[in-house]
């Protein structure tokens, strides 16, 4: 072998030592990437909270949470989904976006209601937040309701609050932007601001199922973010009807 040869391979071994050397921490970071964003979508599965959920049998594992986390109240369910998750509320609607339901740091938060409501839903329009995300977790479902079948076979969910299991009836799924002043106002008060309300509802719907309301009616909206836009929401609109029953 010449010397030429020689020089040639070690250049050779040379380059792709700094080719490895270059593409590894890549190589690393991007494993580390997957495993980080598994471990976080397996920190937003609804099946971590079955245990806690409020039941007919037994309701200590429901207690025991509120006790963990003071500012757990409730529950929300979506029939036919994987939303199924206790309910919390904080003075600012900020503490939940990176905090779990026990009070610990987490990047897929907390299914939370809007500060401004009553823990009682009460007010006419009751606004619960949620995170987008993959694998069916959180509020990633609510998108599917674009779907008008999907719509169409999903009518149902339930609240927990105040001992009782509520009936909620969705009737309508909405694109809007984050700062609406009529889909984000927890201030709606009397008979005719309620109607300006369902009417902005029926007039903005993706998908609308026709319901003849009654003055007591009131209302909640499961709000998420959508990847299309920096500020677009999907809204997904229910009554809380007057069927309950016992946890």
């Amino acid at each position: 072998m010449t010397i030429l040869e020689k020089g040639i391979r070690i250049a050779d071994h040379v380059v792709n030592i700094i080719i490895i050397m270059f593409f590894l921490p890549i190589f690393i970071y991007a494993i580390y990437t997957i495993w980080d964003m598994e471990h976080i979508y397996q920190q937003a599965e609804s099946s971590l909270y079955e245990t806690y959920k409020p039941d007919p049998k037994d309701n200590l594992s429901f207690e025991e949470l509120k006790r963990i986390n003071p500012d757990v109240f409730g529950w929300i369910t979506v029939a036919g989904t994987h939303i199924d998750y206790p309910l919390v509320k904080a003075d600012d609607n900020t503490t939940y976006i990176n905090t779990d339901v026990k009070g610990e740091f987490s990047l897929s938060g907390s299914i939370f209601l809007d500060c401004r409501n009553e823990k009682n839903f009460k007010d006419i329009n009751n606004i619960i937040y949620g995170h987008h995300m993959n694998q069916q977790a959180m509020f990633g479902e609510i998108e599917l309701f674009e779907n008008a079948k999907y719509f169409e076979s999903h009518k149902c969910g339930e609240l927990y609050y105040d001992g009782l299991w509520h009936e909620i009836e969705f009737f309508a799924f909405l694109h809007a932007d984050a700062y609406d002043s009529v889909l984000y106002n927890t201030e709606v008060r009397g008979k005719t601001e309620k109607q300006k309300y369902l009417n902005y509802i029926k007039e903005n719907a993706k998908n609308i199922r026709n319901f003849t309301f009654t003055k007591e009616e009131h209302f909640v909206t499961l709000s998420t973010c959508t990847s299309q836009s920096t500020n677009g929401r999907h809204l997904l609109i229910g009554r809380i009807t007057g069927k309950t029953r016992s946890n």
